[in-house]
């Protein structure tokens, strides 16, 4: 689709050089381009803004998500200088804020998956919850408390606002600060379910999983794995997660989330651990 909006502004390899999709969230488009053609940035917004109709805002991704509020610099190519926006998925309402607090689109079907496996009278605790969508899908579809933690201030108030957003008041409880202290102070052996996604810091946070779960408890690791052939991915995973875990675990499950580079795969495993 990127291609072909910008087919009449680009040579054929110039386009050739693009990466071929973008991220659409609600009414904003976010677009990573080479460095070959950042001279015509502008002009690649401008075409995205005109081909796109509900879109009002294209931007630029400038840096790839980092730090602990997990952010990004994004920089406005056509249309509006406002990163707020509304986003809708299975049936939950979000406010969005794509440039200070995590989101992405990209994950709408392991939010799906985990929101599934939650079962009825379930406590979770979901420990990287950013503006709280794992967390309020999961509360949507199944009777079940979340705590929803996230140490990006902004994050928490929207996840607060995306609580009342969809009438979740009472089975969400947002808290801002840091994951591991909050566990520490509050959630020892307190949840069903644990979830923690951020696979690049999976192994530092690893021990609080297992502090804020109960015996025979659910873990969802999740974790950066490469592999040579995206089959091997899956099992590569399995064996990492029982490298680093001090605790006895069944694995229950393991997946390819999705691709995040050459050869580098975000993976799940789901266990279970006996304390």
């Amino acid at each position: 689709m990127l291609k072909k909006a910008l087919e009449n502004v680009l040579s054929e390899e110039e386009s050739n050089e693009l990466i071929s999709a973008f991220d659409q969230i609600g009414e904003i488009i976010i677009v990573r381009i080479p460095d070959s053609l950042l001279s015509k940035k502008k002009i690649i917004g401008k075409a995205l803004l005109d081909d796109v109709k509900i879109v009002r805002s294209v931007f630029y991704q400038a840096s790839a998500v980092s730090g602990d509020f997990r952010t990004r610099d994004l920089e406005i190519l056509a249309g509006e200088d406002n990163t707020e926006t509304e986003y809708k998925e299975f049936g939950c309402r979000f406010t969005v804020d794509v440039k200070n607090a995590f989101f992405s689109p990209r994950l709408s079907t392991e939010r799906e998956r985990i929101a599934n496996l939650v079962q009825n009278g379930e406590i979770m605790t979901n420990m990287f919850a950013g503006i709280g969508m794992f967390s309020i899908m999961a509360a949507k579809k199944k009777e079940c408390t979340v705590y929803s933690l996230d140490i990006n201030p902004v994050a928490s108030k929207l996840c607060e606002t995306n609580i009342g957003l969809n009438k979740l008041a009472g089975n969400i409880i947002s808290i801002n600060g840091d994951a591991s202290e909050i566990i520490k102070e509050q959630l020892m052996n307190k949840s069903d379910r644990t979830l923690m996604l951020l696979p690049e810091r999976s192994d530092e946070f690893l021990d609080s999983a297992i502090d804020t779960t109960k015996d025979g408890g659910i873990i969802h690791y999740y974790s950066h794995i490469h592999a040579d052939k995206k089959t091997e991915a899956g099992k590569l995973s399995e064996e990492h997660y029982l490298k680093v875990t001090p605790i006895k675990s069944e694995i229950l499950h393991s997946k390819i989330v999705r691709p995040v580079g050459p050869r580098y795969y975000q993976t799940v495993v789901d266990v279970k651990i006996s304390k």
